[in-house]
């Protein structure tokens, strides 16, 4: 009678814990759900705000610094949904779990490095977003590790203030969050030289005829840098090197062909 007695118990506690991991598990992809269904309505309404290249963005950076006036650019990569506004704030904490709104947000926002150029005039930028899934914010920046994927998607586009740049992707590489190549911007800005055989040393992908023109004539030359969270790893991260050129510059060049 006992020993039924106490099956009975651990039955019913069985139960009770199979139940709470149920109800655990519906709430967790609920609020998870919520997470995703946030990160798309605030990206769906900045969209609206959304500065075209090689236009007059006055308009459009004007609105988006009334919603916030640490926006200081905004970021597309084509074959990918990566496509918002870049923030930068008093500190790398700042928009880590704060929307472009200034609410609190768990998939943060996509910013700027404290010690970069708030411009991005500098030598080397660094950007920072969360790897989330289905690519929001930076999740995208897996599929360049890919090397399809990395042939046929090498343009992006970022819209300043002051101007445009086309982004001509470089590399991917998975660096630990320690890698002062990568994450210590201050040391490519007077040289960023140094940067270029680190990057191909350590790149999963490459576009190394490109990388090699660079390394012969690297003055002037800029560089994005786009990192996110990765899985190979405890402190891993996805980065995507891109070089940016001055819409204006290519303009100039091709009208010179053209006379």
């Amino acid at each position: 009678m006992a020993l039924r007695a106490a099956n009975g118990l651990l039955d019913g506690v069985t139960a009770l814990l199979v139940l709470l991991a149920v109800v655990w598990s519906g709430y967790a992809l609920w609020d998870n759900s919520r997470v995703y269904v946030a990160a798309d309505n605030v990206q769906a309404g900045l969209l609206a705000f959304k500065p075209q290249p090689q236009e007059d963005n006055s308009l459009s950076f004007g609105q988006l610094r009334d919603i916030n006036p640490d926006v200081c650019g905004w970021l597309t990569l084509d074959g990918t949904a990566i496509d918002y506004p870049v923030v930068q704030g008093e500190s790398n904490f700042t928009y880590l779990n704060t929307d472009v709104y200034g609410s609190f947000a768990l998939a943060g926002s996509i910013f700027l490095d404290v010690d970069c150029d708030a411009d991005l005039s500098g030598r080397y930028s660094l950007l920072y977003g969360h790897h989330m899934e289905n690519g929001r914010m930076f999740g995208d920046l897996d599929k360049y590790k890919d090397g399809a994927f990395f042939r046929q998607n090498t343009t992006g586009t970022l819209t300043l203030p002051g101007g445009s740049y086309r982004l001509e992707v470089l590399a991917c590489l998975v660096v630990p969050a320690s890698e002062q190549a990568i994450f210590a911007p201050g040391k490519w800005q007077a040289d960023a030289g140094g940067l270029l055989p680190f990057v191909e040393e350590n790149a999963l992908q490459m576009d190394a005829q490109a990388l090699r023109a660079l390394e012969k004539e690297p003055e002037g030359a800029q560089f994005l840098a786009m990192a996110t969270c990765s899985g190979e790893y405890t402190d891993a991260r996805t980065v995507v090197l891109a070089r940016m050129e001055p819409m204006s510059d290519l303009q100039n060049g091709k009208e010179e062909s053209l006379s």
